[in-house]
């Protein structure tokens, strides 16, 4: 399997050229870019979140300690005394950091159901809700971020399989098809509790129209490819080749189907007179 520096190199890489694409066609505000473009990258490491040591499942159970031992805090603040509100901050901290990730990897394994796209799926649609409900983003931002999500994870799963593949000995190894998959043949009830997780996501998720009528939208890659290539020059030093130059596109044409007769001019001035 791919290591974590090349998983965190590639992902990088995708979520980049998606950042681009996403900033060239102008469908969001400039500072929505950069939490979506992190979700891509998450995204291309969380599959490794059931490896016990591995540095995803220590960040993630970290980033998820912190987030429930505050949230808790803020809850309490107004009804519990400081001492009370600092048991209360640090039990919760400990409990999610190490209580519930030891429990998560007792019941885990690696290679699992996380390696899956249904996982992939589940997390892209984790990624919408929190980034609607909790970083309070439109709709469609919170769809695109779950695309980008998504994207990450199949990068990692895609990589994981290639790195399945023994180039020099011409052979696979035993590893090769137990990542990128549907879902967990080998654990029926792992692979239930997140089909069931998938669809609780979807419920509570935003709607994804705005997010599939941008996606859809005829004028947006038409104005990606019109800027695909630059007119005249590279960083206008370095002159295009006519080869590849982009030349611009014709301006639309008055098309005739058949369907709508065309009537002839109506003249509303009066015909001369006729001569005495």
């Amino acid at each position: 399997m791919a290591n974590f520096t090349t998983h965190i190199a590639v992902g990088t890489l995708v979520s980049g050229s998606l950042a681009t694409l996403t900033l060239a066609a102008n469908v969001i505000a400039p500072e929505n870019l950069i939490p979506i473009t992190l979700a891509g990258v998450l995204g291309s490491v969380l599959p490794d979140i059931d490896l016990k040591e591995s540095r995803p499942s220590r960040a993630m159970f970290g980033g998820l300690a912190i987030f429930f031992s505050f949230s808790v805090l803020f809850s309490a603040a107004d009804r519990l005394s400081i001492v009370e509100l600092w048991m209360l901050w640090l039990g919760t901290l400990l409990l999610v950091r190490y209580g519930l990730r030891n429990i998560f990897h007792n019941v885990s394994v690696h290679r699992g159901i996380w390696h899956s796209i249904l996982a992939g799926l589940f997390s892209a649609a984790a990624t919408a809700v929190v980034f609607a409900n909790v970083l309070d983003r439109h709709e469609g931002v919170a769809w695109l971020a779950a695309g980008f999500m998504f994207v990450g994870f199949l990068v990692h799963l895609t990589l994981d399989e290639i790195y399945s593949v023994d180039i020099e000995d011409k052979r696979l190894k035993s590893s090769f098809g137990t990542a990128l998959k549907l879902f967990d043949r080998r654990h029926p009830y792992a692979t239930a509790g997140m089909a069931a997780a998938l669809g609780l996501a979807i419920w509570l998720a935003p709607s994804p129209n705005v997010f599939l009528t941008g996606l859809s939208s005829r004028d947006m890659w038409a104005g990606l490819n019109e800027r695909m290539l630059p007119k005249e020059s590279w960083f206008g030093l370095v002159k295009v080749p006519s080869l590849i130059a982009r030349t611009p596109s014709p301006a639309p044409q008055d098309i005739t189907t058949g369907a709508i007769t065309k009537e002839a001019p109506n003249n509303s001035a009066a015909p001369p007179a006729a001569s005495p």
